[in-house]
């Protein structure tokens, strides 16, 4: 049974007044129900422009898109009531604490009416919001002002606000920035856990490109267009992003000859030989070397890499169109 797309794109274009060209210029993506999907692209490509247009707060100049079945056009405010949106910028009251930032952003957007106190609000509210904290790690927190949080759990809290009316989608445009290594890697933990336990849908904006590696598939977006879309692993291969070894020997001279005799791509440098091979694994390639080897490091390419040649050749006017 065909499952229909809960994000679809058609030919959407969006051009600014005075503006020589479209910052975004007929593209068209799916997203699948329950999918991790990582939408990149450099500064200026139009990635911005794109998020924007999906989360109802710019206008299209043409196109079609749907959210979960509702039209964006004709129907914007059940597309809001699909989604969630955790901003590259906080919009946080630092002086109110977790819970009234919570109460306050529900009955903004009229999820539940406001109540000057917390013990007046619903049982729904309150078994909601107890269950977010928990899943996220905020329980403790939930009555402390946030100028005594950290960055990761400013961002915690956000993911509460973002979920409170049970999204269909949640976009996350940057959700990292700013946040240390370890921060990070905690919220992307949380998020995963979230995504499996509420079946959530992930549209992911990000510049930290090993964060996209994990996603079911990447759209990359470059002037306006679509450069290329696919799993991480397709898009590699496509661009042949090389994968390599890092040999060594003792006897370093005859490893190269074993090297050359048997028809690798090599090159060697200070820290001993790199190998390129095209072999799903390099099992293959080592039954051949018999020379004894000091030193074997395997290296996967990553899709920071395949990104980054893709942009590059792009810029010398090479294109790749995705699928």
């Amino acid at each position: 049974m065909k499952v229909e797309p809960i994000i679809q794109v058609e030919q959407l274009t969006k051009k600014y007044k005075r503006a020589k060209e479209p910052s975004v210029n007929g593209i068209s993506f799916s997203v699948h129900p329950g999918e991790f999907f990582a939408f990149l692209g450099p500064n200026g490509a139009g990635k911005t422009t794109t998020i924007s247009i999906l989360t109802t707060t710019l206008s299209k100049t043409s196109g079609v898109v749907k959210i979960a079945g509702a039209d964006l056009e004709t129907d914007a405010r059940k597309v809001r009531q699909q989604i969630g949106i955790l901003f590259q910028n906080p919009s946080l009251d630092y002086e109110l604490t977790a819970e009234e930032n919570i109460r306050l952003h529900v009955s903004i957007y009229g999820i539940y009416p406001y109540r000057p106190l917390y013990r007046m609000m619903p049982k729904a509210y309150k078994e909601r919001v107890a269950e977010l904290a928990k899943m996220v790690g905020l329980k403790d927190e939930l009555f402390k002002k946030l100028k005594t949080f950290s960055g990761g759990m400013k961002r915690k809290l956000e993911i509460i606000r973002s979920l409170m009316h049970n999204p269909k989608i949640l976009f996350l445009d940057e959700p990292t920035q700013g946040l240390d290594a370890e921060s990070r890697r905690s919220l992307w933990e949380y998020l995963q856990h979230i995504r499996q336990k509420e079946n959530i849908t992930i549209f992911l904006t990000t510049h930290y490109l090993e964060e996209a590696e994990g996603a079911d598939r990447v759209c990359i977006i470059n002037k306006g267009k679509i450069a290329l879309a696919g799993t991480p692993e397709e898009i590699k291969n496509h661009l042949l992003v090389k994968k390599t070894m890092n040999l060594d020997a003792a006897n370093r001279k005859q490893l190269i000859e074993e090297l050359a005799t048997n028809f690798c791509d090599y090159e060697e440098w200070e820290h001993g030989v790199k190998v390129y091979y095209d072999q799903k694994t390099p099992h293959g390639l080592l039954q051949h070397i018999k020379t004894p080897l000091t030193k074997l490091e395997i290296r996967v390419p990553s899709l920071e890499e395949a990104y980054v040649d893709l942009i590059k050749m792009q810029e010398g006017d090479k294109q790749y169109v995705g699928n």
